[in-house]
């Protein structure tokens, strides 16, 4: 019994932000088990509705896949647009939540996460999204990075 709570805390996902998954394309046969494959997801930025980014990654099959305990790599890709008005809220537009989390997920059983977090670029009026892989003891340098230039959005007339 506690081992089986243990497992399904373990398997909740982390953050509060979820990813649809759009699709994904398979990498490596696996006799056993799932393929290898890179897996495309999508979510919204929660602070800023006219935000959607696109992120793309790497998941382990086989048998340890297949039950949750394989770690997948540090491979992964984001592309952000906008996709409506965006209102930008005072303390993103200062500065103040730069470097914030806006999605987070775990790659691994206990010590892997991939996490999104976003930066304003104010003299360019831009949110930067990017991407990256840490550990508890060390992280991995590959990361990817996207931009949306904040435009103004025009909206049907009524």
């Amino acid at each position: 019994m506690r081992q089986t709570l243990i497992l399904a805390l373990l398997a909740l996902p982390l953050g509060h932000v979820w990813a649809e998954q759009i699709g994904s394309v398979s990498t490596k046969f696996k006799w056993v088990g799932p393929n290898d494959k890179i897996v495309v997801e999508v979510f919204q930025d929660e602070d800023l509705p006219g935000v959607v980014c696109y992120l793309s990654r790497a998941k382990t099959g086989g048998v340890s896949g297949a039950v949750g305990v394989a770690e997948d790599t540090s491979d992964a890709s984001i592309d952000c647009t906008q996709t409506g008005p965006i209102a930008l809220p005072e303390d993103i537009r200062s500065g103040k939540r730069n470097g914030e989390e806006v999605f987070k997920k775990r790659t691994s059983l206990l010590f892997k996460t991939l996490q999104v977090v976003r930066f304003y670029d104010a003299p360019r009026n831009a949110l930067v999204y990017l991407t990256y892989s840490d550990r508890l003891i060390e992280g991995s340098p590959k990361n990817s990075v996207s931009a949306v230039v904040i435009r103004p959005w025009a909206t049907p007339a009524q």
